[in-house]
């Protein structure tokens, strides 16, 4: 969500649906596909809602101190490459590499085929390999 803020209204969001719906839940062994599937509709509607705003003044972040080191400039970079994907690609990565689950739970969290969710990863790969070649970092 690019910051805390913006994070906490989601986290509250989440739990507000998933507290409002929880009596849909069939199964209790889906519950964390579930919750995922709650969070990722709640981050993708206040993202929707955030391009409609327009802000005026830019918000000025200054997210280091003094000292700098080579994980936090690896950290930042990685997370700058994800922001350059589409936000069906950020998903579909995020899913399976930030949290671990196998291609199935990725389609069955995102509700597509189980050979979209492979393509849209492997393509999402293609493009952070593509955008770490341009950046002189890859060798």
């Amino acid at each position: 969500m690019k910051n805390q803020n913006d994070a906490l209204d989601v986290v509250q969001e989440t739990a507000y649906r998933s507290f409002k719906t929880i009596k849909n839940l069939k199964e209790p062994k889906y519950f964390k596909t579930w919750l995922t599937k709650i969070a990722i509709n709640c981050s993708l509607d206040f993202l929707g809602k955030q391009k409609k705003v327009v802000q005026l003044k830019p918000k000025l972040e200054k997210n280091f101190s003094g000292d700098v080191n080579e994980d936090i400039d690896q950290e930042m970079t990685v997370r700058d490459l994800i922001e350059c994907l589409s936000e069906e690609e950020k998903s579909v990565v995020i899913l399976r590499f930030y949290e671990g689950m196998t291609f199935k739970e990725v389609s069955e969290t995102l509700d597509i085929p189980l050979g979209t969710a492979k393509t849209i990863l492997y393509r999402a790969l293609d493009k952070l390999r593509n955008n770490l070649k341009g950046d002189g970092f890859y060798e």
